[in-house]
Formats: C-alpha cells, sequence, structure tokens
C-alpha cells in the first residue's frame, strides 16, 4: 500500500516534466527563497510588496487613504483634535458668505464648503497653487493672525464680474504677470466682506473682529506661524454660474487656543454637565449666608511665661485709644478699617475703609 501510494508521485513528477531543484523556468521569475520547503529561509520581498508595506503604491487621488509606514507617520505628524463647534461656525460662514457675495457681485453666487482638515503651515504654504493673492488678517480679540488664500482663477473671475463681464463667457487668465492694482483693489474688497462675514459668523460664540492687516502673492512673505505648527484648512468653493474658484481659509491651532474649550462643544451653550439650576441656588445661599466678623483693637505678642503668670486683677496694656482704628476679620483675612463707638446701647463700629483688595479677591474666588 505503500507503495501505491507514493509511485504515482513520483511519476507525475517526472513525467511533467518539472526542473531539477534550483532550475528556473524560462521565462519565470527567480524563486523566492524560503519557501513552505525550506520554512528556515528568509523570504525576500519583491518591489510591489515593499510599495504596498511602506504605503507608497497608492496615486495621488488615494493619497488621503494611504496605509502602511507611511500613513503610520502621516497620522502622528498632523493628528489633531476635532473641534465641533467650529464645523457650525464655518456652515453658518457658508450661508452669510453666499448671500453677501450675491451683493456684492450683483451675481447668481453659490458658495459651498469642500472640506475641513488639519495641516502643517509649512506644508500648507508649499502647497499653494501660484499665482494667488495671500490674505494676512488680524483676530483682535485672539491677538493673533490668520491667512486668506484666493487662487486666480476666482481673481479672474471677480475683475470680470465687477467690471462688467458678460455671462456666459470664461474669465480670461494672462499669465506670467503680476497683479494690477486694479486687480489687487478689488480682490482686497472682496476679502474684507469675507471676513466681515466670519466675524458674524463667530459673533454667537464670541466676538472676534478680524481686520485685514496686508496682501501678499509670495507665500514666504506671508508667514504667520512657524512651518510645523499645527493648523485648521478650510476650503471654501465660489461659483458663479461659468465662472468661479477657491478660497481658502487657514487658522493656526495657536489663533484658536483662547476659544478652545468653547470650539469643543457640541452645540451652542454646551456647559460640560454643569448644572445650572445647582449653580443659581448655590449663589442664592452664598449671599445670605452669616459670616463671623471680630473687630480687633489691638495685638500683642506676650511671652508664654507671662500669659502663664497671669491673676486676677492685672492689668494689660494695649498700644490703641479710644479713638485709635480698628481692624475688621473675617477669619484671618483683614476686611476693613473702622471707629468705635456707642449706638443706642450697643457698642458699634463705624466703617472707614473701603473694603481690602485681599479681602474682594478672596470674595470673588469663593463665588
Amino acid at each position: 500500500m505503500a507503495e501505491d501510494t507514493e509511485d504515482p508521485v513520483e511519476v507525475t513528477a517526472a513525467d511533467a516534466g518539472a526542473p531539477e531543484a534550483g532550475a528556473p523556468e524560462p521565462g519565470a521569475e527567480p524563486a523566492s527563497w524560503g519557501g513552505e520547503d525550506d520554512p528556515g529561509a528568509e523570504r525576500i520581498l519583491n518591489q510591489d510588496e515593499i510599495d504596498s508595506l511602506l504605503g507608497f503604491d497608492l496615486s495621488e487621488e488615494e493619497s488621503g487613504e494611504r496605509t502602511g509606514i507611511r500613513a503610520i507617520i502621516n497620522s502622528a505628524l498632523v493628528s489633531y483634535e476635532r473641534l465641533p463647534m467650529l464645523e457650525i461656525v464655518f456652515d453658518r460662514l457658508v450661508r452669510l458668505m453666499t448671500t453677501s457675495l450675491r451683493n456684492f457681485t450683483s451675481d447668481n453666487v453659490e458658495v459651498s464648503l469642500d472640506n475641513i482638515s488639519s495641516i502643517r503651515f509649512g506644508d500648507y504654504l508649499n502647497s499653494i497653487p501660484l499665482p494667488a493673492i495671500l490674505s494676512v488678517f488680524r483676530a483682535e480679540e485672539l491677538n493673533n493672525y490668520g491667512l486668506l488664500t484666493v487662487d486666480s482663477n476666482l481673481i479672474y473671475s471677480i475683475v470680470d464680474v465687477l467690471l462688467g463681464g458678460r455671462r456666459g463667457t470664461a474669465a480670461m487668465r494672462i499669465e506670467g504677470r503680476p497683479y494690477t492694482t486694479i486687480e489687487r483693489v478689488l480682490v482686497q474688497r472682496m476679502v474684507e466682506v469675507v471676513l466681515a462675514d466670519a466675524r458674524e459668523a463667530f459673533e454667537p460664540l464670541t466676538p472676534v473682529n478680524f481686520t485685514l492687516d496686508r496682501l501678499e502673492t509670495n507665500p514666504r512673505f506671508a508667514a504667520i506661524a512657524r512651518p510645523a505648527n499645527a493648523a485648521i484648512l478650510v476650503k471654501l468653493r465660489i461659483d458663479m454660474e461659468d465662472r468661479g474658484g477657491r478660497i481658502e481659509l487657514l487658522l493656526p491651532y495657536a489663533t484658536l487656543e483662547p476659544i478652545r474649550k468653547m470650539l469643543l462643544q457640541q452645540f451652542m451653550g454646551e456647559k460640560f454637565g454643569r448644572d445650572n439650576i445647582w449653580e443659581g441656588h448655590l449663589a442664592t445661599e452664598l449671599w445670605t449666608t452669616n459670616l463671623d466678623v471680630r473687630a480687633v483693637l489691638d495685638e500683642q505678642q506676650v511671652g508664654l511665661k507671662s500669659v502663664l503668670e497671669m491673676k486676677v486683677g492685672d492689668t494689660l496694656m494695649l498700644n490703641a485709644t479710644p479713638d485709635s482704628l480698628i481692624e475688621l476679620r473675617a477669619g484671618v483675612i483683614p476686611l476693613t478699617r473702622g471707629r468705635m463707638g456707642r449706638r443706642n446701647a450697643h457698642i458699634a463700629v463705624r466703617v472707614e475703609a473701603p473694603l481690602t483688595p485681599h479681602a474682594r479677591q478672596a470674595v470673588q474666588r469663593t463665588i
């Protein structure tokens, strides 16, 4: 039975004309090392497998979905926290820009939000398609800067629309020359309209006034952050029938840092679990709380031996007169000063000075 089982295997291999071990077939790729017959040998990867492992075998269109080691590197470099409220702000900005640009151009304008992403500032400057106009603006309340980029297609379209170009004809583009003064002025007017809409979009969240600082055509002169700093990139598409272009709004994370807690909210006015009813009740009870106040006429340091030797009838001399100011204290916190007197049958103190800054700060911290 053993011979019947082994003979067909040997005959089939010989009849099929299998080449000797180690001899590759003509036109076939060399056998890789370390097959199933040789588990101890190392297997050599071919170029396709190496590219797939490193994540370099994807086309440019699929660059947003990288795999392998390259995906790990990219995710470590541009992985930042998500700001839900910022998406609501920019959705509001799109609606405001649709209305304001229609009034600005007297044309049918449609504004759409392409995407919101995180990017390093240096990578963004290197990716700006030139020629373009870069508008550096300042966020006054946030005490930092932002960047608004207008591409060449939108520049020529805005100039064509504002100067009376006929509908149904694409804007003419003349490459290889700098932008004229008229083109820069018209783009500046449009940028000011967009910044006014951005201020109104942020208004329900926090008052932020965006003011135009300067216009640049060279990305090197529009550096508002370090190349490795993280930033939020918002891409807006503006369509005017057969004309249009893109506006890209870049806000560094350093600019948004003062309002980061507001941008982390899921909806407007979120309190992160705080109970408004309990806060109001606590504040009411604090204002009606009784506080023990001591009137200190004088203080002296006396030795322990003298205190232990005190007897009934001993006199303790104070460094104060009936007209001396008395200090009012709440615990160890000095509140104010006053003068001692009498009102009806009670000893009273008349306040002669305002509340001390230390006491005011302590009360505010308590509230």
